[in-house]
């Protein structure tokens, strides 16, 4: 699209997210409305919304029944003082996701993003170790090609390089490791690549002392390191891990959250049970920021004491549980529960799957992983040398514009998240606008 002279010069006024100015004038996308599964931009030209904004829209855009619910809740309350009360719609939010959440995670404190809800879960973790006899325990075990959020403790637990060196140095007390993934062609399986990468998550909890380590946080499905999805064994024997040296294990599930891999939330997918969930995205289907912390009450029971004693979570936010956006979230998980939308995400996942398997008539396709709909597909340059093709990846950014189609795209792979309201038709239509993309960048960069 073409940019007016006032857009250019109101865009020199702010940033783009991971993004240049520069880069975005070459590609220009503003945005005027959105419905269901599509956006228009000012010139009235039609994208199909492949990712749910960014792993958001789990019900599509301006669904019916989230904006009445935040109708009728402007009609009571839209904000009240966190210092002094609470709303009957944010304990109405927290009974619901409390009922949706596996094993014992009941404990919902709502925020206003994943950034929020990752940054209060270190937090909370820090000061419940503090709170219980173990105040040396402050150290955070994370992975490479890992992203927790723009915060300084969510960047601090990131491994993705190029997004915190500038920001350097980080907090103290944070470690990585590899994911599986990273060890995949060292082994004869990829069962064997996890249960190595799984192995080392204790042998950095050993070698530092369990006494110090506070906690491991991991997404279920990794997205920046190209939807990253490890098998069930790989969790389960980090589970028994943390289990045995009183580690906190926390999921970062602000992309794998609601419905997206088959379940509420990816940790039942993969058959455990963290400690701590942190959600955010899907969980108002984009509608209104929201986010939310959900703990063991267990845990949650060490901040509660007498005013003297000074057991309360240290840690607040202005917009943390918003009215308007406590009713989205009500919203939003009641129609994924009643319209049983985890099965049909397992049901159209299937379906996508197969549709993207055509893409390997190009030969540049390695991999297709990921759970339910949210699916990721690995480009390299041919099937035999497996070598990445990043020239292919930043084409593909360009044409899946141009032919009216947005993607979460890196340079050696693709994402797709489409809400939970498309069908196999419109999966069609999906994937024919995937497949025009990739063969029109195929035809620019060629195989050199």
């Amino acid at each position: 699209m073409q940019l007016t002279e006032r857009q250019r010069r109101l865009l020199d006024l702010t940033f783009i997210d991971f993004l240049s100015n520069a880069e975005f004038m070459e590609r220009p996308l503003v945005v005027e409305r959105a419905e269901g599964l599509y956006y228009w931009d000012t010139e009235g030209k039609r994208y199909f919304d492949a990712i749910g904004g960014i792993f958001v829209a789990v019900l599509g855009h301006r669904h019916p029944r989230i904006m009445d619910a935040m109708r009728r809740q402007m009609e009571k309350v839209t904000f009240a003082p966190p210092l002094a009360s609470v709303t009957d719609v944010l304990l109405d939010f927290v009974e619901k996701l409390g009922n949706v959440s596996p094993g014992d995670l009941r404990f919902v404190k709502p925020f206003s993003g994943g950034s929020e809800a990752v940054e209060s879960a270190l937090k909370f973790t820090r000061q419940y170790y503090k709170q219980t006899g173990k105040p040396n325990k402050f150290k955070f075990i994370s992975r490479y090609y890992g992203y927790h959020g723009a915060t300084f403790g969510g960047l601090s637990a990131s491994g993705s390089g190029a997004r915190k060196s500038k920001f350097e140095p980080q907090m103290n007390g944070f470690l990585k490791v590899f994911p599986p993934s990273y060890y995949r062609d060292r082994f004869s399986s990829w069962e064997e690549a996890n249960r190595f990468a799984a192995q080392s998550i204790e042998d950095v909890i050993v070698h530092e002392d369990p006494g110090t380590v506070a906690g491991v946080l991991i997404e279920p499905v990794g997205n920046t390191g190209g939807i990253i999805t490890p098998t069930d064994e790989y969790f389960q024997i980090i589970r028994e891990a943390c289990d045995r040296h009183d580690v906190t294990l926390i999921f970062d599930e602000v992309i794998t959250g609601f419905a997206k891999t088959g379940n509420m939330f990816a940790s039942q997918t993969f058959g455990v049970t963290p400690d701590i969930i942190c959600a955010g995205k899907g969980i108002s289907s984009g509608a209104i920021p929201l986010g939310a912390m959900i703990a063991r009450r267990g845990m949650a029971q060490a901040f509660q004491g007498r005013p003297e004693e000074n057991k309360q979570f240290a840690h607040g936010h202005t917009f943390a549980g918003n009215p308007l956006a406590c009713a989205a979230g009500i919203a939003v998980i009641d129609e994924i529960v009643e319209q049983n939308l985890s099965s049909k995400a397992v049901r159209l996942g299937e379906y996508l799957r197969e549709k993207l398997a055509c893409l390997k008539k190009y030969g540049v396709v390695r991999e297709i992983r990921g759970k339910g709909i949210l699916l990721g597909v690995e480009l390299v340059k041919d099937t035999k040398s497996m070598q990445p093709f990043p020239r292919l990846g930043n084409e593909l950014k360009k044409t899946a514009l141009e032919h009216g189609i947005i993607l979460r795209i890196d340079p050696s792979w693709f994402a797709v998240a489409p809400p939970l309201i498309a069908e196999e038709g419109d999966l069609d239509e999906m994937c024919d606008l995937i497949d025009l993309s990739l063969r029109t960048a195929l035809n620019r960069v060629g195989r050199q």
